[in-house]
């Protein structure tokens, strides 16, 4: 699987030859290979041009940019790999039809409860005892209705989460308050920690679908809008239990981040710079853990878990194939 590279100095982003090199404001310049790279992570303030985005391009390497305070600030992407007006057809067919719209909505809220509720599980009895919140997301997951439109279902999604998150209090160590999930700016250091997990993960989810014919702005549970990509909104919630939670509860729980590692300011809570290191670093780690595909028969990694969702909801959009959305195994 190719590397996602993070760029935390500021300086200038530029074409070297066949490889790229980031010139600090000091002098200083560090070679990064594009050979198997993925995509390129902009944390710091970099300068770059459009012979590097041409570069970058031929080679298929997207670039994320995080802007003030490392908010996702939008992506570069290459030229898409594959193109087909028949899928985009297809996939606007499906967001047009009610009936299809409210089926893919309640596929993807369904993965995401079962996926919180694998970690719930995982954390019962180790110390804790979840038994009512497993109930309630069990519950939530019930009530998901085939009359209901997105508006109502991303109520139960709502439901659902907040029981989730009422858990963390209890899984994290002493010094760590979660005490509700609250952002632009986050208030504390937990929420300071998801919404940053929350934002590579949807990064990675518009690289896999950039990797498909797919269009990102075209979704199904999220309202489309101006600016977003939508599609991996959708997407990115299957997967922010296993790639953004759980590192945080790893990194915290084996004191691998502390109070250190945040500021405040403007009445926010935001990661240091040896916080974001620290935390990207784990998350590439943990993308690229592999685990048997029961399908497939092979090990595959995090992160090909990803391009597989897009691949099987493109075959959907298709074929008329049942989606069935990503749901924890292991």
């Amino acid at each position: 699987m190719n590397d996602n590279y993070h760029i935390f100095s500021d300086g200038r982003l530029e074409r070297n030859n066949d490889t790229i090199r980031l010139v600090t404001p000091d002098g200083e310049k560090k070679h990064r290979p594009v050979e198997n790279a993925h995509a390129l992570f902009l944390h710091g303030q970099v300068d770059f041009n459009t012979r590097l985005i041409s570069f970058l391009n031929d080679k298929g390497v997207a670039v994320h940019v995080f802007g003030w305070k490392d908010y996702y600030a939008g992506s570069v992407m290459p030229e898409r790999g594959q193109t087909s007006g028949k899928t985009v057809v297809e996939q606007v067919r499906a967001y047009d039809d009610p009936e299809r719209r409210r089926a893919l909505a309640r596929a993807f809220i369904a993965g995401s409860i079962h996926n919180m509720r694998a970690n719930v599980k995982y954390y019962d009895g180790r110390g804790h005892d979840f038994a009512d919140v497993i109930e309630r997301l069990e519950t939530q997951a019930d009530n998901l209705d085939s009359g209901m439109d997105t508006n109502e279902l991303m109520g139960v999604e709502a439901t659902a989460r907040r029981a989730y998150y009422g858990t963390f209090d209890d899984v994290l160590p002493d010094g760590f308050v979660f005490g509700g999930r609250e952002y632009n700016p986050p208030k504390n250091e937990v929420n300071s920690l998801i919404s940053f997990g929350n934002s590579l993960v949807y990064a990675n989810v518009v690289s896999a679908i950039r990797a498909t014919a797919l269009d990102p702005a075209v979704s199904f549970l999220h309202e489309p809008g101006e600016r977003r990509y939508s599609l991996s909104l959708d997407v990115a919630d299957l997967f922010k239990p296993l790639l953004a939670d759980r590192v945080i509860f790893r990194l915290l729980n084996r004191r691998q981040l502390d109070l250190d590692d945040f500021e405040t300011d403007l009445n926010g809570c935001l990661l240091t710079e040896r916080g974001r290191k620290t935390f990207s670093k784990a998350f590439e780690e943990t993308l690229h853990e592999t685990v048997e595909h029961p399908q497939l028969n092979r090990n595959v990694s995090y992160q090909y878990l990803l391009r597989i969702e897009a691949y099987k909801l493109k075959k959907h959009l298709l074929t008329g194939e049942e989606y069935v959305p990503f749901k924890r195994w292991w």
